[in-house]
């Protein structure tokens, strides 16, 4: 790519069109992009460095960069593993690309291995309430309702400002499943009545918390007040080395878009943070593709992730 102007508009294009396609994975092919197109009299040095300013201009997309983040972290770790011990730089680049592909497709295969891990827990007439939209939370439900044939009834939160429970309900019901749209304040009133939550991450943090769409943390805290299960489902490529005590301890980035960062850097108080950290004590179990992990287990699972 010519330029860090478009890496941004290749790595939107892909967003954009391609919606069932998450933001990390969008992110990756950027890269992989990046690593095929880049010039075999160049050095690892300059690669590098060219994936690692692709890396920070994909953060200034309106869209999750938690997971950008930890995803691009992740490729450039395991896609140079190898890399030095060639004698030339164009045989690092196809051993690199080759290593990419394992990793994209490994990043692929997550999301339905989650579902087949996720869709047990959910039984004959259950309620179940979620969050926001998920891509893997969506892909579990269909998983249970068509094809383990599982009648059930899901409570959707609005989630504000975006509205993007609205198109998760929508996503459900071209699937046949039972679902009703709630404001996010009735989260609490809906509690008693449901079985279980099941929410998605943007981001897992080294404590076995997470970071996710605005309102997790409450509806954590409604579920533990009722001894509700509250499950978390999440690829292994969103594992970030992060560890936030508090809700001020999550960077400005990831709270804001960089629209808002530039236009109100001296005051953020009057914006509204697009996450929330929600501690490990409050989360039940983890569904990822490394397999079913407790919140304690998560922090052994980074290191192997990042070593």
């Amino acid at each position: 790519m010519e330029n860090t102007r478009n890496v941004l508009d290749f790595f939107q294009k892909i967003v954009k069109e391609e919606p069932d396609v998450s933001a990390a994975v969008a992110a990756i092919r950027t890269l992989m992009n990046i690593l095929e197109n880049f010039g075999d009299g160049e050095t690892l040095r300059g690669l590098s460095e060219e994936l690692r300013k692709a890396t920070e201009e994909m953060k200034k997309a309106e869209c999750s960069i938690t997971s950008v983040q930890s995803g691009c972290e992740l490729f450039q770790r395991f896609i140079t593993l190898t890399s030095l011990e060639q004698s030339n730089f164009k045989d690092c680049k196809e051993i690199m690309k080759k290593r990419g592909e394992i990793f994209l497709r490994k990043l692929q295969e997550a999301r339905p291995k989650i579902a087949r891990l996720g869709a047990p827990f959910i039984l004959d007439g259950h309620k179940i309430l979620t969050h926001s939209k998920s891509r893997v939370v969506l892909q579990t439900l269909v998983e249970a309702a068509v094809v383990s044939k599982k009648r059930f009834h899901v409570f959707i939160t609005e989630s504000h400002p975006d509205l993007s429970g609205v198109a998760m309900r929508d996503e459900l019901l071209k699937h046949n499943i039972g679902s009703t749209l709630i404001l996010d304040s009735a989260m609490g009133y809906v509690m008693e009545s449901v079985d279980l939550v099941l929410v998605g991450a943007e981001g897992v943090v080294e404590s076995g918390g997470i970071i996710n769409k605005i309102g997790t943390y409450t509806m954590a805290l409604c579920a533990k007040e009722m001894h509700k299960p509250f499950y978390v489902l999440a690829e292994s490529f969103k594992f970030v080395r992060l560890y936030p005590l508090n809700q001020r301890d999550l960077p400005q980035e990831l709270k804001f878009s960089s629209t808002i960062i530039e236009s109100n850097h001296s005051n953020l108080l009057d914006q509204h943070p697009q996450v929330d950290y929600t501690p490990p004590g409050y989360l039940t179990l983890l569904f990822t593709d490394l397999g079913i992990l407790t919140p304690s287990a998560v922090s052994d699972e980074l290191i192997k992730l990042y070593l």
